[in-house]
């Protein structure tokens, strides 16, 4: 491994643990006791829709699994799609499925999505 693909790895590595503390944030905001169905459905909403900043988080990792699938394709082996494939199903499962199915989930808890 080159000193620049070390340099990139360590880097994901902080961005991916910074990722993590943020994600465990979230997960005691919604172990609060606290928390109704208005604002579970809101929270499940910024999961989502493109608020601030643009994208939501669920399209902001399916894009990033698209930014490697694209990457992927240009330098897989065979070019056979063995590596690309898989990372744009799963960009594709979270963007439409897991999206429309956090849309349901909000929808559910509270039409209105406004606290």
């Amino acid at each position: 491994m080159t000193g620049h693909s070390r340099t990139r790895l360590e880097r994901v590595r902080a961005s991916v643990g910074i990722a993590q503390l943020a994600l465990q944030q979230i997960e005691d905001d919604l172990s609060a006791d606290d928390v109704d169905p208005a604002e579970l459905a809101a929270i499940l909403r910024e999961l989502i829709e493109d608020t601030d900043p643009p994208g939501g988080f669920i399209p902001a990792v399916a894009q990033l699994l698209t930014v490697a699938a694209r990457r992927a394709e240009q330098i897989e082996p065979d070019r056979d799609g063995d590596a690309s494939g898989p990372m744009h199903e799963a960009a594709a499962l979270l963007a439409d499925n897991a999206g429309q199915l956090l849309i349901w989930a909000a929808n559910s808890l509270h039409p209105q999505g406004d606290l």
